[in-house]
């Protein structure tokens, strides 16, 4: 039962990675969201930057369910998904960063095609639209994301907003 409010926000970050809308979260849906990102940005899957995302997506994967997933049955429930980010990430914020970090990366560098490190705010944008967040909140998002208003973006700034993003404070 989702107690607190900080829990009910939580929760709601559930759908983000349940990319299959089946209710838990497991290593396909993490392998999903590279595959969906490699097609949308057209970067074939053998490529170096795609075999750093779906390593990145497998470290992310491995990283929620050693923090989430209780009952060790490779899926996270989005129970085990809320105590999980309540008990362990609640305080620790930038454990999640560290987890999150080898797949967030790779993402950025699969939207990053001149290979400088940063990624232009539309195709952040993008990147957010294929992970299933919505048109206007994906615009916005990468819009606040670029702090110094230069319209790119680079890991410095997806990296801490990312890990602010799931672990809300109350």
């Amino acid at each position: 039962m989702v107690s607190t409010e900080y829990e009910r926000r939580i929760a709601a970050r559930f759908a983000t990675f349940d990319q299959d809308g089946n209710g838990t979260i497991d290593r396909e849906d993490f392998n999903a969201a590279a595959k969906a990102l490699l097609a949308e940005f057209a970067v074939p899957a053998r490529s170096d930057r795609g075999q750093a995302l779906y390593a990145g997506a497998e470290a992310f994967w491995q990283g929620m369910a050693g923090i989430a997933d209780r009952d060790g049955d490779q899926r996270i429930t989005r129970e085990e998904f809320v105590t999980g980010a309540v008990k362990r990430l609640r305080d620790n914020p930038d454990r999640f960063a560290e987890i999150a970090r080898p797949f967030l990366h790779a993402a950025l560098a699969v939207a990053d095609p001149d290979a400088d490190g940063h990624a232009t705010v539309p195709d952040t944008a993008r990147v957010l639209r294929v992970l299933h967040v919505p048109e206007d909140v994906a615009g916005a998002t990468a819009a606040a994301l670029d702090t110094d208003g230069d319209g790119r973006v680079c890991e410095n700034d997806i990296v801490p907003a990312f890990a602010r993003y799931f672990t809300v404070p109350e």
